[in-house]
């Protein structure tokens, strides 16, 4: 079996999408000033007192009296320790440009602009370290954000998220942290996934049903998991962080002009935004089922092929490989070339666990930002009302082709006219949606009171 580690993750029935190892918390010492401006830095600190983010030019001006430490950056060899450099660095970064942007925000109700550059000291040991994990220095959802960026509050009680904790902040208001430590509260049945994954690309067919099933049944843990975003992060406190996560690529009201880092380059660069677009779970069950077959042919999927590289060198090789595999023995073909009927009932499953994840994320975006903000863009860059319909509408088309498939046949677990019913449903819900939002001045609770009239909300 292919390896699929840089040390610190390790796509495996093991580890999953998670880390080998818990984070680092904390900086080694040689950082001492680096952790502690980390430490400061939130809104709120964690002893409840403000922090420089509550103050306008505050934390600039503490960035710009940090050490350069580029030197010892570059002698790092621990993957822990380079994960916890790029993630507070990353942090950093974030921080600094978009602090103005932030306060903009708390004055007018609108984002404002960024800074255009990040000072020397900042920029130079970010570059070197981002450059040693292979990975764009920006902020990231794998070894920034989300992913490299939790701790356990007590061992003991496991991976809900509420026995999580964020090692770096921006607001450093409980609403963040739920937001961010239910993705990996999600992820942490992603071990059982990349194991049904890696037994569905193996060609021999003898376990393709129970490799179906069990990624069927992980994708139906997780997206009870997922739900509980609602209980998690309020959605009317999304913008007191969103800001943030934000991108120097496709947010141009906010970088009219990219991104200096000077020191390291004389002309401006732009990179995606922190997005759990950048999760694994759905690209991985895209891959496997054949969805990835059904992607409109348009901008919006190169938006989303161009975030697969936005991941760890290790992910992005899993990715290649599960699809070298996927394209050599399309998973339906094996399905319809055996008469494996009860493998296509459990393909329809894994079909219908990809809509509801997509559909329940697509009701987040109606409601944490549609009706939070005007402002057009995701974090990511990409447009706020056709990004996700696009790939909603790619797993509705690969319903259709398996029901073709299985329309002739009897099957006692599977009720067709119940499934047409509920496909019709979905169809006309999505269609019903795009069409108020085809209209400049929409109501988003409009489009969100949908869900429940068709009978699909989220929560």
């Amino acid at each position: 079996m292919k390896n699929f580690s840089d040390g610190f993750f390790s796509v495996d029935a093991n580890s999953g999408f998670l880390p080998i190892e818990e984070p680092l918390r904390k900086l080694p010492d040689t950082y001492a000033e680096l952790q502690s401006l980390l430490d400061e830095m939130p809104v709120v600190k964690d002893d409840g007192s403000p922090g420089l983010l509550a103050t306008e030019r505050a934390l600039e001006q503490a960035t710009e009296r940090l050490p350069n430490f580029l030197n010892q950056v570059k002698k790092e060899k621990d993957p822990r320790v380079k994960a916890a450099l790029f993630r507070g660095y990353s942090f950093l970064a974030s921080a600094y440009t978009l602090s103005p942007a932030h306060h903009t925000y708390l004055k007018t109700g609108k984002y404002g602009l960024a800074n255009k550059k990040i000072p020397p000291t900042l920029a130079q040991p970010f570059v070197v370290i981002a450059e040693a994990l292979e990975v764009f220095p920006w902020l990231d959802y794998h070894y920034a954000y989300s992913l490299g960026n939790f701790y356990k509050k007590e061992e003991t009680k496991g991976w809900d998220w509420s026995n999580l904790s964020m090692a770096v902040k921006f607001s450093g208001m409980p609403d963040e942290q739920g937001f961010i430590m239910l993705h990996v509260d999600i992820n942490q049945y992603s071990p059982n996934l990349v194991k049904a994954a890696l037994g569905l690309a193996d060609y021999p067919t003898d376990e393709i049903n129970a490799n179906l099933e069990l990624f069927g049944t992980t994708l139906q843990k997780m997206n009870e998991r997922r739900r509980l975003m609602w209980e998690a992060s309020r959605w009317k406190h999304y913008n007191d962080f969103r800001v943030f996560i934000m991108g120097t690529k496709g947010n141009v009201d906010i970088f009219p002009e990219g991104l200096i880092y000077e020191g390291v380059w004389d002309t401006p660069h732009t990179y995606r935004g922190q997005t759990g677009a950048q999760d694994n779970i759905i690209p991985t069950a895209d891959i496997i089922s054949g969805v990835i077959n059904y992607y409109p042919k348009n901008q919006l999927t190169n938006y989303l092929l161009d975030l697969r590289t936005y991941r760890p060198k290790c992910v992005q090789s899993f990715f290649h490989f599960i699809s070298k595999k996927m394209d050599q023995h399309p998973l339906l073909k094996r399905l319809v070339d055996s008469n494996n009927l009860e493998g296509m009932v459990h393909l329809m499953k894994v079909f219908e666990e990809i809509y509801l994840f997509r559909n329940g994320h697509w009701q987040f975006v109606q409601k944490y930002i549609m009706q939070n903000t005007a402002y057009p863009k995701a974090t990511g860059g990409t447009p706020i009302t056709s990004w996700i319909p696009n790939q909603i509408k790619a797993v509705l088309r690969a319903m259709k082709v398996l029901f073709d498939k299985m329309k002739d046949h009897q099957n006692p677990n599977w009720n067709q006219s119940e499934w047409l019913e509920s496909y019709n449903k979905k169809v006309q819900l999505l269609n019903k949606q795009l069409k108020i939002v085809s209209i400049e001045a929409f109501d988003p609770e409009a489009v969100f009171d949908l869900n429940e009239k068709m009978g699909y909300q989220d929560f």
